[in-house]
């Protein structure tokens, strides 16, 4: 039976953990650098011009 390659399996853990400490380090920067989009939702805010999706979905109070 073959030897478990410990080494190799340690080596990718690291550099699991790198790429997601240079992923957070990423989305940190992004955040600081454009503080409308930090809550991850880019792209997705409505325009001012749609007013045809307000109309179809009466407001509810809370």
């Amino acid at each position: 039976m073959a030897k478990t390659n410990f080494q190799y399996e340690k080596r990718q853990k690291e550099l699991e953990k790198k790429k997601k400490a240079e992923e957070k380090a990423r989305r940190k920067l992004e955040a600081k650098n454009n503080p409308k989009a930090a809550d991850g939702r880019e792209g997705e805010e409505p325009e001012a011009d749609d007013a045809d999706d307000a109309t179809d979905v009466p407001a509810q109070p809370q």
